[in-house]
């Protein structure tokens, strides 16, 4: 092939021309991979890498597709990216432009929830010094919710029953669905125009995905922002919202929510009745107090045999009464006698232990002194051992003799004399000798 057949291509042309053949080649692709090497650009961009257990891609995400995002990338997160494989000419290097971007499993709408709640807390929009506190006696309320859904009508049930003086106005919108947020912001800015003493904003329970849309990050700014105290009642007990964390007052249900805004007015009416009450037996008591001043000084102005008739009748119910009382008494007393007679134990029991306990203390003691005789016997025979190994008896036994004179026993020759009669004492006998000659032992 000769030289002149031959194209030559600068960089700018092969990088252009490999840029037309990629792109016309690979239109909008899925990709599910993991971040890593993530940077978000002072421009609103994101640059980052997408990358699996064997090779890894170049990535960008520009401000117009990243600002939908309703979670944060990070490094590690796996994701699930719709873009385009695109050329970066001045580098001469491949990429995949996003264009929308998930987290992957079952959790990435719980990522989610908890990344937009970590950063509403952050900024302290949870903080219970900025809650407003909810009115004693509401006179009129606004409830932001589905009109054709369960929780209006157990709020309105519960209205009716317990505050039938309070004014509700139901402000409709729906709960569910991809469009759900948007309506739920106007229908809370709607119910703020009312200017009601509270709001109420919720629906009844379901899944995750159903009560998404109180997650929304621009309706939680509205309920913190509101100058008119919120009460959030989404789902039921066990479930948590965005709008639960930012509103005044978490209700664990519609139901209850309605209880809490309408249960005070219901104290109120027992407190009322309970002053009538009092009021009434004030009247009653002091109306009685001059009943008995006036019978009583009526009573001094009649005949004093009626006196006496009534003091004779009063005496009898008096008596009537004591004797009735005494008997009460006496039965009383019959019971606790018959309950602590019960508790008794027999008098041949008490003697019966008595007797096992002295017997099993005598057989203790008995124990004791055999025990106590049997150590005495074996010290005694230690001490006659001893005695015996140490008696001059021992010493005869073994060929030596004891002598004495006039029950003494000499023990030098200065306590005798010749012709001096010894009482000698043998192993086996007694001898008695007369000293014939005294020789005093030298010392070497």
């Amino acid at each position: 092939m000769s030289e002149a057949a031959v194209q030559i291509y600068s960089v700018e042309q092969l990088n252009s021309h490999i840029r037309n053949m990629i792109e016309g080649q690979l239109p909008v692709i899925w990709l599910q991979a993991e971040i890593s090497n993530f940077k978000p650009h002072s421009s609103g961009h994101f640059y980052f890498s997408l990358k699996d257990s064997k090779s890894q891609i170049s990535a960008v995400m520009f401000r117009g597709f990243n600002s939908k995002l309703k979670f944060k990338p990070h490094d590690g997160l796996e994701v699930l990216i719709r873009g385009r494989i695109t050329v970066y000419e001045p580098r001469g290097s491949y990429q995949i432009a996003c264009e929308s971007m998930e987290p992957v499993g079952a959790g990435a709408l719980q990522k989610q929830f908890e990344q937009l709640k970590e950063k509403l807390k952050a900024e302290g929009l949870f903080e219970s010094t900025r809650k407003k506190q909810i009115p004693a006696l509401p006179q009129s309320i606004a409830v932001v919710t589905s009109p054709t859904g369960a929780a209006i009508q157990d709020i309105l049930n519960i209205m009716r029953r317990r505050a039938k003086s309070v004014e509700v106005t139901v402000v409709p919108t729906i709960v569910q669905g991809a469009a759900a947020a948007p309506k739920i912001c106007e229908a809370f800015l709607a119910a703020q125009k009312l200017n009601p003493d509270v709001i109420i904003i919720g629906r009844g329970g379901g899944s995750i995905e159903d009560m998404w849309c109180f997650n929304d990050e621009k309706l939680a700014r509205l309920i913190a922002a509101c100058e008119i105290p919120v009460i959030s009642a989404v789902g039921h007990e066990i479930d948590f919202t965005i709008c639960d964390f930012v509103s005044d007052l978490r209700a664990p249900t519609p139901s209850a929510a309605a209880e809490l805004v309408s249960k005070n007015t219901n104290d109120l009416i027992q407190r009322i009745a309970l002053f009538d009450r009092s009021l009434k037996n004030s009247i009653i008591k002091s109306v009685n107090i001059q009943k008995q001043k006036l019978i009583f000084y009526s009573r001094r102005l009649v005949d004093p045999k009626k006196r006496l008739q009534d003091l004779i009748q009063r005496n009898d119910e008096l008596f009537m009464r004591l004797e009735q009382s005494v008997y009460s008494r006496i039965n009383d007393l019959k019971k606790d006698t018959e309950i602590l007679r019960n508790k008794l134990v027999a008098p041949a029991q008490v003697i019966q232990n008595l007797r096992n306990r002295i017997q099993t203390m005598n057989l203790k003691l008995q124990n004791k002194i055999n025990q106590k005789i049997s150590d005495q016997f074996y010290r005694l025979n230690n001490l006659k051992s001893l005695a015996h190994s140490l008696s001059p008896l021992q010493v005869v036994d073994r060929g030596y003799s004891i002598s004495k004179i006039k029950d003494k026993v000499v023990k030098s020759i200065k306590q005798i004399k010749a012709d001096d009669i010894l009482d000698i004492r043998l192993a086996d006998g007694d001898v008695r000798a007369q000293i014939l000659e005294i020789t005093k032992l030298k010392k070497d």
